[in-house]
């Protein structure tokens, strides 16, 4: 079991045992669906025969979280945990998991696995193709969405992508979809800079790769609505709409800029 590590990897770390793939999990509370799950993402893995590693980053879960994945990862030694100094917000999950992955490639995933993890092959593809950034999304080709989310948070989630698009002028048609992928090198430009912990993060480093004029590809995907999401439209709705003016205050006033030594 790994402590949380803020920051990245050494090269030399990095090289040892570096694999084509990591597949960044963050979990708050998820005993109950994160065995199927991992299940799930090994047996994909291992029918494409995939190099690669699968990153659980526990985020201070009052439930067994972590001892289940624990062990799990004794027992399969593709999987790593990772813990987070107690509960910090999906969006530092999702950091401090790709700050410490290996792959050349790293995509992040939400623990239900919303998006088949078989959805992945179409951001890889995209990367291939050249993009630095591919994200997921759920209205570019909405006839994949096989389970679709109550009305009231549809009208929700299209409202506040309006809002994102407004605020940070960029044209994204889905900025919120937990199924993200980027090249190690994107993500070493984009994740040190993200401030934003909790929901309005995605948002956040999408933003960053625009800033950054990194090539980003949407890519529709299947995705179905949990109703056992931990997102409550109201509340999470408010904060992400002040994460969203926010982004864009710390951008005017030059709160992204790169490190000196960069």
């Amino acid at each position: 079991m790994s402590l949380a590590i803020e920051f990245p990897l050494s090269n030399e770390n990095l090289q040892a045992a570096q694999p084509q793939y990591s597949i960044v999990v963050p979990a708050y509370n998820e005993r109950e669906r994160i065995g199927g799950s991992l299940e799930q993402v090994l047996k994909h893995i291992r029918e494409q025969k995939w190099s690669a590693e699968v990153v659980v980053v526990n985020d201070g879960s009052r439930d067994d979280t972590a001892g289940f994945v624990g062990q799990f990862a004794a027992d399969h030694p593709e999987v790593r945990l990772i813990e987070n100094p107690g509960n910090q917000g999906k969006g530092y999950a999702v950091r401090n998991g790709i700050l410490n992955a290996r792959g050349k490639v790293v995509l992040f995933t939400d623990a239900d696995l919303s998006s088949p993890i078989t959805e992945a092959t179409k951001l890889f593809a995209a990367l291939e193709k050249g993009a630095d950034v591919a994200i997921g999304s759920r209205w570019l080709d909405p006839s994949l969405q096989f389970q679709r989310q109550p009305l009231k948070r549809q009208i929700m989630s299209r409202t506040f992508n309006l809002f994102t698009r407004a605020v940070l002028t960029f044209p994204y048609h889905d900025t919120q979809c937990g199924f993200k992928a980027f090249t190690q090198r994107a993500a070493r430009m984009i994740f040190p800079l993200q401030k934003i912990n909790r929901w309005g993060f995605d948002a956040e480093i999408i933003y960053l790769a625009h800033h950054l004029k990194l090539e980003v590809a949407e890519v529709p995907v299947a995705w179905g609505n949990d109703e056992r999401s931990k997102v409550h439209p109201w509340r999470d709705g408010f904060h992400m709409g002040l994460d969203t003016l926010k982004i864009r205050w710390m951008s005017l006033t030059g709160g992204y800029r790169k490190p000196a030594t960069e």
